[in-house]
C-alpha cells in the first residue's frame, strides 16, 4: 500500500476511548480540614517523605551539629480582602511564619519574603502591606533577610499573594510535637477563639450586620517564650496555633499524632458575644472557625496552674483558660462534655466553612 493510499477503515463505528475522571482541587482542600489532611497525605508525603516532614507539625525540626536545633516553616498568605478589622495580609504573613516556627518552642529569628503582585495594584496598596509587616516583624523582633518579587497579569491574583519563610532555633532539651501529647496533661487556651474568621467574613460585607469584631491576629512568641521559662523541659508537651479548621481540627490533629483522646469542656471555651451571635446566625461553630492569634498549650498536670499564670500575665494571653485534659479513652478522638451534661464528637472539619481566611 501507497503512503497516498487511504487507510483501510475498522469495522464498525469508531468508539473513544473513555475518560476516566480526574480529581480537581476545589476550595476545601485549603481549609484546614479533612480533604486538606488527605490532599497532603496522598499527594505531598509519599514523594517528599523524610523523618522531619512526616512528623506532621507546623514547622520542621533538624538536628544540627552543635547544641541547638533548626526550626524551619514556610506559609503562604491568599487572605481576600488584602485589609480587614484587626489586621491585613502583611500582618497575617509575619504572624502566621512567626508562630508556627513558635510553636515547636523555638525562637523565630529569620524570615524570607516573596510578592507575587497583580499588574494594576495600586502602589499605596503595597506599601501600607510593607509597612504593617515592618511593624510585625519589629514587635515579633524577627529580621526579614531575604526576598522575591513575581508579577502577574491582571486578574491571575487578587491584587496581591506572600509567600513566606521562617527560621528559628531553639535548645535540643525541648520535645515540642503534636506528637508528644499524653494521658493526664491539661489543655490550655490562650482567649477567645473565631475573632480572625469572622472578622475577615465581616469585611467582606457577608455578616448581614454591623460590626466590630476584630482579627486577633498576634505574634505569639513572646508568650511561648514566658511558657517555657516557667517550666520544665519535659512539661511542655504540645504548643498549636488554631488557625485554619479551628481549635477542633487542631485538637484532632494533635490527638491523633499522639494516639491519644482529648476532652474538653464546653463551658469553659471562650467565645466572643458577636462572635456567637455571628456563627448562630450563620450556621457557624466557633471551635471550627479560624484564629490567627491564639495558641493551644498542652503541658504537664503537674505545670499547668503555672503555663495559665504565665499565660494571662503576658500579652495575647489575659483571657487564658484550661478548657480541657488528654485522656487514653478514644484514642484519636476529640469529645466535648456540654453545657447539658452529654457528651458529643467534635470531629475533624472536612471541607471549607470560609475560604481565603489566611
Amino acid at each position: 500500500m501507497k503512503m497516498s493510499d487511504p487507510l483501510p477503515s475498522m469495522q464498525g463505528p469508531v468508539c473513544p476511548v473513555p475518560l476516566q475522571h480526574t480529581e480537581k482541587i476545589v476550595m476545601g482542600h485549603g481549609s484546614g480540614g479533612k480533604m486538606m489532611q488527605d490532599l497532603i497525605a496522598k499527594t505531598f508525603f509519599p514523594p517528599f517523605e523524610n523523618p522531619v516532614l512526616m512528623m506532621g507539625d507546623d514547622a520542621g525540626v533538624v538536628n544540627l551539629d552543635h547544641p541547638t536545633q533548626l526550626v524551619i516553616s514556610t506559609d503562604s498568605h491568599v487572605v481576600w480582602p488584602l485589609f480587614f478589622p484587626g489586621g491585613d495580609i502583611g500582618k497575617l504573613a509575619i504572624c502566621g511564619t512567626v508562630n508556627d516556627v513558635a510553636m515547636m518552642g523555638a525562637k523565630p529569628l529569620y524570615i524570607t519574603v516573596s510578592f507575587i503582585l497583580e499588574e494594576g495594584l495600586e502602589m499605596p496598596v503595597l506599601k501600607r502591606v510593607v509597612e504593617s509587616m515592618k511593624s510585625a516583624a519589629l514587635e515579633a523582633d524577627i529580621q526579614i533577610v531575604a526576598g522575591d518579587t513575581k508579577v502577574v497579569q491582571k486578574g491571575k491574583a487578587d491584587g496581591l499573594y506572600i509567600t513566606t519563610a521562617g527560621v528559628g532555633v531553639r535548645s535540643p532539651k525541648l520535645s515540642i510535637s503534636g506528637t508528644q501529647a499524653k494521658p493526664g496533661d491539661k489543655v490550655i487556651l490562650s482567649g477567645t477563639i473565631g475573632d480572625h474568621g469572622i472578622a475577615v467574613l465581616g469585611a467582606r460585607g457577608e455578616l448581614g450586620f454591623e460590626s466590630e469584631i476584630q482579627s486577633d491576629i498576634a505574634p505569639l512568641n513572646k508568650m511561648v517564650e514566658a511558657l517555657i521559662a516557667c517550666t520544665e523541659p519535659e512539661q511542655v508537651h504540645v504548643f498549636r496555633d488554631p488557625t485554619r479548621g479551628g481549635v477542633a481540627s487542631a485538637l484532632n490533629e494533635i490527638a491523633n499524632q499522639s494516639n491519644v483522646g482529648i476532652v474538653l469542656d464546653e463551658h469553659k471555651i471562650p467565645v466572643r458575644r458577636a462572635v456567637n451571635a455571628a456563627c448562630e446566625m450563620l450556621g457557624f461553630d466557633p471551635l471550627y472557625v479560624a484564629n490567627e492569634g491564639k495558641l493551644i498549650a498542652i503541658v504537664s498536670s503537674s505545670c499547668s496552674d503555672d503555663v495559665l499564670m504565665a499565660m494571662r500575665n503576658s500579652l495575647y494571653g489575659e483571657e487564658a483558660t484550661l478548657i480541657g485534659e488528654v485522656v487514653n479513652d478514644h484514642p484519636g478522638r476529640v469529645l466535648m462534655r456540654t453545657t447539658i451534661g452529654s457528651t458529643r464528637i467534635v470531629d475533624t472539619l472536612s471541607g471549607e466553612i470560609l475560604p481565603r481566611i489566611c
